[in-house]
């Protein structure tokens, strides 16, 4: 699809009302990637059923996502790796970690849910993907949560919540186009065009 993409970007400033503030437990991730169930792939470990540990990325570097809006209509997000870390490190430093809910609804928060460990890949550092997810770009996030709720940890084993979804504001910046050989010509084109000698 042909849309405009915006960058999503928060600011550092702590009293700055841009920032993740939440992480919801979601059926439909917005990133299209779920945590892998014990049944499917057991020797991933990203549900650890005796632990009650869910664990999978948070946020996928230079992804596109679809949304549609009153304000912008139809585009693509995209989140960078560098607003990423900036994401990952205001949502420490207020200490939002237990800030959990059900499907981005607020009257659903989750008690009894904890993000005890998270890291942004970055392969030259070390610091790699979750098995199963090797091809995801540097610059994403990942986190584990434990999951105390009886009743949150049954919606995981029943597939009901299959992965993660940031919540908070943004600053979009509508992202530059970059244009290919063909399009630069027809511009060029278009400009001598309106030029009169």
């Amino acid at each position: 699809m042909d849309l405009p993409v915006f960058l999503l970007d928060i600011s550092e400033d702590q009293s700055a009302e841009t920032e993740v503030n939440y992480i919801a437990l979601v059926d439909k991730p917005a990133i299209k990637m779920n945590w892998t169930a014990f049944k499917e792939a057991p020797q991933r470990f990203a549900i650890d059923e005796e632990k009650r540990i869910v664990s999978g990325p948070l946020m996928v570097a230079d992804m596109k996502i679809y949304r549609k809006d009153e304000e912008f209509g139809e585009y693509w997000a995209v989140f960078t790796a560098d607003a990423i870390e900036k994401i990952a490190q205001k949502f420490y430093q207020k200490g939002f970690q237990s800030n959990v809910n059900l499907m981005h609804d607020g009257g659903m928060q989750v008690e009894g849910a904890t993000m005890f460990e998270s890291w942004i890949v970055d392969r030259d550092n070390g610091k790699m993907p979750l098995k199963g997810y090797e091809d995801i770009s540097n610059g994403s996030w990942f986190g584990s949560f434990k999951v105390d709720n009886e009743s949150v940890w049954q919606m995981v084993k029943d597939g009901l919540i299959k992965g993660f979804s940031v919540e908070g504001m943004f600053q979009y910046k509508p992202k530059k186009q970059e244009m290919n050989e063909e399009q630069v010509l027809e511009k060029i084109k278009n400009l001598l065009s309106q030029i009169s000698i």
